[in-house]
């Protein structure tokens, strides 16, 4: 049976960008070809067996020829597979999706075509440039700013209709060309002194503006070494960009930071630094997998209603103990008669995803913390305790509740492995002393990052770090680094607070 190709936008850089429609489609994709300009962290929606073929352009590196990639999208689709053809900002808006959509139909393909949000709208938005405005301009024009006249022969181009334009002017991929553009026009009768701005990246936290004029505009551009991607904006709405620009005034925009939590976990921390409008770069250093032994926890999770107490020290055990849990055929009532102890509230909040309320949360998010809320308590002598946790826990908590009285028994929950990714961007950005922050959310992440790393690398680098609390910065100093800022609260929320504060932003920075 024939397969389907669908050619889907990816927007114009910024992840969320993308469509509800286009994310759906990759989750579905059997095979993903994608662009350039495509958002790596949007292939994270494709399914674990899709197939994954990068077939990006950049100038004078193309990986594959326009004709090639037609016939393999043909190829896909004629093996049977669910094709998504993913392409930056919209695939029929300079994206030649046109083409490609002539090339599947001569082919008898079936093809679909998603839509996405283009750059010329989009990141005129994020540099605070609306492309249209009721004042200034009514009408608004989308050029191609890489056609090449030489080749040709003559340009398609009316640049005698653009330099009379009183709207908005949007050049796509016309950094190369930005001279003759900007002098064609004035050739044409447009007034020296408009408007004029150059966006790179927009819509990420890369995202670069200069603003100027039609006459002065390619001369910044070369003294500020501007390099494509980019934009170009022509127009009296340049002008709004003083008071609108929302995007690069964020708090954390123009950082650059590190997270090495596990894949599966960086996601809270890497949105929320991202929606503060820092650059991040991942660093997943330690994988969570099930127990060498599932059966002991089996055996745990059946008889956890003769418990007294349930202590989960992290999310993860929350997922290890009640999935099993659910795997069993059992659900909350089996802990009907078991009181739960979480952490922390982000271990509460994965608790109440169950429909289970934690009975006890201790101020401060440490197992020494759970021990001096026990001890309050003052009911520990006799009560049996199932401690579910990960495999290279410290033995300080386990020994405190048996001092108390109580009756431990330890269950290994998960396994925490240390994970391998590429290292190129890491690398290259410490070398270039282009990290701002390294954060560490637990010691596990502090010794594999060090261990794959290298000390070395971090040493004498403006990088600063942030560690999440005092048993993370205990293994970060024990490491020979300095810690530069600790959370107050030992969460998620916590770390992100303590990095505005650092950056001399106010607390509800992080609340964004």
């Amino acid at each position: 049976m024939q397969g389907k190709v669908y050619l889907v936008g990816a927007g114009p850089g910024d992840p969320g960008l993308i469509t509800v429609r286009g994310r759906e489609l990759l989750g579905q994709a059997q095979v993903v070809i994608y662009d350039y300009l495509a958002a790596p962290q949007l292939l994270a929606h494709a399914g674990r067996e899709a197939e994954l073929i990068y077939v990006g352009k950049r100038a004078g590196q193309h990986t594959l020829a326009q004709d090639q990639i037609g016939q393999l999208m043909v190829q896909k689709a004629r093996e049977g597979k669910t094709v998504v053809r993913l392409k930056g900002g919209d695939p029929f808006v300079f994206g030649r999706g046109g083409e490609e959509a002539q090339q599947l139909a001569e082919a008898g393909i079936r093809f679909e075509v998603v839509p996405g949000v283009t750059a010329g709208v989009a990141a005129a938005a994020y540099a605070g440039i609306p492309v249209t405005h009721r004042d200034l301009a009514s009408d608004f024009a989308l050029i191609s700013g890489q056609e090449d006249a030489d080749r040709t022969g003559e340009s398609h181009i009316d640049w005698e209709a653009l330099g009379r334009w009183k709207g908005t002017l949007a050049f796509y991929m016309g950094v190369k060309n930005l001279p003759v553009i900007c002098t064609s026009l004035q050739e044409n009768g447009m007034d020296p002194a408009t408007p004029a701005a150059l966006i790179g990246w927009g819509t990420t936290p890369r995202q670069r503006t200069l603003t100027g004029t039609v006459s002065t505009l390619a001369e910044l551009a070369e003294a500020h070494r501007f390099k494509p991607p980019a934009l170009i904006l022509i127009g009296q709405v340049v002008t709004l960009r003083q008071r609108l620009n929302w995007f690069e005034t964020r708090p954390l925009f123009g950082r650059t930071i590190l997270v090495t939590r596990s894949r599966a976990q960086a996601g809270e921390l890497t949105e929320q630094l991202g929606r503060l409008g820092a650059e991040v770069i991942e660093c997943p250093t330690i994988r969570i997998e099930p127990p060498a032994n599932p059966k002991a926890l089996r055996q745990v999770v059946e008889r956890l209603g003769e418990y007294d107490w349930l202590i989960l020290t992290s999310v993860n055990g929350v997922e290890a103990v009640l999935g099993e849990l659910q795997r069993l055929g059992r659900d909350g009532r089996h802990l009907a008669g078991t009181r739960l102890c979480a952490i922390g509230p982000a271990t509460a909040r994965r608790l109440r995803c169950y429909g289970l309320l934690a009975d006890l949360v201790p101020e401060q998010f440490v197992a020494e913390s759970i021990l001096e809320a026990f001890a309050r308590l003052k009911e520990l002598p006799g009560k049996r305790i199932c401690l579910a946790r990960a495999d290279i826990a410290r033995d300080d908590l386990p020994r405190g509740l048996r001092r108390l009285g109580a009756e431990v028994d330890e269950v290994t929950a998960y396994r925490t492995l240390r994970e391998e990714w590429d290292q190129t961007e890491t690398l290259a950005r410490l070398a270039d002393n282009q990290v701002d922050w390294i954060t560490f959310a637990s010691s596990g992440t502090v010794r594999n990052f060090l261990d794959i790393i290298g000390l070395e690398k971090i040493t004498g680098k403006k990088a600063r770090i942030a560690s999440i609390g005092p048993i993370t910065s205990a293994t970060i100093q024990e490491a020979g680094l300095r810690v530069d800022v600790q959370a107050d609260e030992y969460t998620i929320p916590g770390l992100v607070r303590a990095i505005c504060r650092a950056e001399g932003k106010t607390d509800n920075a992080a609340e964004m």
